[in-house]
């Protein structure tokens, strides 16, 4: 019965519900992300450079003739496909961390700036107490007579 109450906690925690959709959103949008480099990125280094980066290398020892497109596919080096999977990655890359850079400067200038636009300015510090003033005056007062 313990195990189960253990699970219980640790599933329903906040840190794992929030990964949990993370990683649904995360995959979500690396659909996107992929369909814009399919649809985007791809076509425009094509019509720069002049080559098309969905290419791939046949291997000189394999014999291709009677072969389907996509068996050909199977048995080549598909660099086009690699090239795609970088682009795919330095595009997440790069978004996600300037959403991060947003995230952390959203939460540093949350402590910083009060409710009316204006930067807060830190509490000045507390009075001393009238024991401390006493114990501060004595203090003063013995090193006055040691000189």
């Amino acid at each position: 019965m313990g195990f189960m109450k253990e699970f219980k906690e640790f599933a329903l925690k906040g840190s794992v519900v929030d990964m949990a959709i993370g990683v649904i959103i995360g995959a979500a949008f690396k659909d996107i992300v992929t369909s814009f480099t399919d649809n985007f990125i791809t076509p425009l280094i094509a019509s720069i450079g002049g080559t098309d980066i969905a290419g791939s290398i046949r291997l000189p020892w394999v014999d291709y003739t009677g072969l389907t497109l996509e068996e050909i596919q199977s048995l080549s080096l598909n660099y086009g496909a690699f090239i795609s999977a970088i682009i795919n990655f330095l595009i997440m890359a790069i978004i996600l961390f300037v959403m991060l850079k947003g995230i952390n400067a959203l939460k540093s200038g949350v402590g910083k700036i009060g409710k009316k636009g204006k930067k807060e300015e830190p509490a000045p510090a507390p009075e001393p107490s009238d024991e401390v003033k006493l114990l501060t005056e004595i203090k003063d007062l013995l090193k006055a007579q040691k000189k």
